[in-house]
């Protein structure tokens, strides 16, 4: 007899089906796994002898073979034990009508436990979409399996309610009702931060069309203190936004139960390039991805290894990043906000009035180049925070709120929505070339200034033209108007100069 039960393994993020089968024929005693499994699922057997023996039941005195189907798929992880176990059961002449239907995983223990294990979203997705009747998960993980709809959900914390339930004395036990868990972050908002109005409009037009954001300046001057408060100014996350954001966080065992909260990753300096974009021998998610939807802060930038952040350019255009490994390739998404901080120079106090720069020409020629022309082309706002005098920073007036400038966002965000949806995208940052052209039209008087800056300013790319006007069409939504004028280029140029010698765009607004 041949048992067949339906299980899952990863593949990045998402869930791919995997037949398990089982025969047991005669021959002298063993148990072999075959179709490419994972020392994990090989060392399973160890487990599912011992939580058999927990139940009473023993692996057959036979020749047990267990075949995992697609052969060509590798199959890591240790949610296989589960379903593995029910095969072995129903091949030795155990019912097995109680799991019909239904796709099965998690990892055993020695006593026969049902513990949890990541991609339990991914998998129920993967069973709904394909008609199944349910899922079988570690009681732990029903939370986050109850997020998707359309589909039974059942959680076992033993194998022997699974094993009562294939003999027909019990049914599977259906979750509580008790909702799923929810992030919560500790609450931060921008009426904390002192000062710094043109950073903050900044941080309102990059979070309103999702425009990349630079923040350079002396230390202490509060880079990372707006940075951080950036995630309170965001609008909600969609319901579909946040299954996606749940999802990926998920396929690496961090979710539990829906993330509604946009995610704030902020990698330190000294992380690699796998662990920023992603990768590894069995490619899982990097930094970036978990960033989706998000925020990625970098806080000193120039600091981070050269490779890492030039790896970023590809990503900040297709917003989704490809790894290539020798068993295939992965596509993952990876369309996040990046907002990067950077000192002027090595010692910070280059051109901060202040106090004097030590830096040698030499040192700061260096510090220059661990930033590439190509990457910061594709920072849309590069802005210069000044230090904050000592009258406001002592102020006991709060500043402009979070809630205030969210609902700016918010009403910019939704006439995005209204002119995008036709075209697939959702913020201005997304635009292609052919969107920009179809939305973002110019007048004559605005195709005269923008001739006009790309004249003064040589560092101008074709690029970086685009960039502006889409910045500019962020300006345009903020003021709730339809056509992008003068004004909302010019605005829009003067979010373009680090260089705080370079006033003379600022100065027109």
């Amino acid at each position: 007899m041949i048992a067949r039960v339906k299980t899952f393994t990863l593949d990045g993020i998402d869930a791919v089906m995997i037949d398990v089968e089982c025969e047991i024929s005669r021959g002298l005693p063993g148990y072999a796994v075959v179709g490419l499994a994972a020392t994990s699922v090989k060392e399973g057997a160890v487990r599912i002898k011992s939580a058999l023996t927990a139940v009473d039941r023993d692996l057959p005195l036979k020749k047990v073979t267990v075949n995992l189907a697609p052969a060509d798929l590798r199959k890591p992880g240790s949610a296989l034990d589960l379903p593995i176990a029910v095969a072995v059961l129903i091949a030795s002449e155990t019912p097995g009508e109680a799991v019909d239907g239904l796709l099965l995983l998690g990892e055993l223990g020695l006593d026969g436990s049902v513990r949890s294990v990541p991609g339990v979203l991914a998998a129920t997705m993967l069973a709904r979409d394909r008609g199944m009747r349910g899922v079988v998960v570690p009681a732990a993980c029903t939370g986050e399996a109850r997020l998707v709809e359309g589909v039974e959900v059942y959680g076992v914390r033993h194998l022997g309610e699974l094993l009562e339930a294939l003999r027909g004395r019990a049914d599977l036990p259906s979750p509580s009702g008790a909702a799923p868990p929810r992030y919560r972050r500790s609450p931060v908002d921008m009426s904390e931060v002192r000062g710094q109005d043109f950073a903050r409009s900044a941080v309102q037009l990059a979070v309103a069309g999702g425009h990349n954001l630079l923040l350079a300046g002396p230390p202490g001057t509060g880079k990372t203190m707006l940075a951080r408060r950036i995630p309170s100014v965001l609008p909600p996350l969609t319901r579909d936004e946040a299954l996606e954001t749940t999802k990926i966080y998920s396929a690496i065992g961090l979710a539990d139960g829906l993330i509604e909260d946009r995610p704030f990753r902020a990698p330190h300096h000294t992380i690699s390039t796998s662990a920023l974009l992603g990768g590894g021998s069995i490619p899982r998610p990097g930094e970036i991805s978990l960033a989706h939807n998000g925020v990625l802060f970098l806080d000193e930038m120039p600091e981070f290894q050269r490779g890492a952040i030039e790896a970023l350019r590809q990503p900040l255009e297709e917003r989704s990043v490809t790894i290539g490994r020798v068993h295939g390739t992965l596509r993952l998404p990876a369309s996040f906000l990046m907002v990067a901080a950077a000192n002027p120079c090595p010692c910070g106090w280059l051109e901060s009035g202040v106090r004097e720069c030590t830096c040698g020409p030499a040192a700061l020629a260096r510090y220059k180049l661990r930033m590439s022309g190509p990457l910061l082309d594709r920072i849309d706002l590069q802005v210069h925070v000044q230090p904050v005098p000592l009258a406001e920073l002592r102020s006991i007036e709060p500043g402009e709120s979070s809630a205030m400038m969210r609902e700016r966002v918010i009403a910019a965000r939704d006439r995005q929505h209204h002119r995008l949806a036709p075209f697939g995208v959702r913020c201005n940052a997304e635009m292609s070339s052919a969107v920009m052209r179809a939305t973002c039209r110019l007048d004559g008087h605005g195709e005269r200034t923008l001739a006009d800056l790309v004249h003064r300013r040589f560092s101008f790319t074709a690029r970086s033209v685009d960039r502006l006007i889409k910045v500019a069409r962020t300006c345009a939504d903020l003021a709730g108007e339809d056509a992008i004028d003068a004004a909302c280029l010019l605005e829009a140029a003067s979010y373009r100069a680090v260089d705080p010698t370079v006033d003379f765009i600022r100065d027109a607004v």
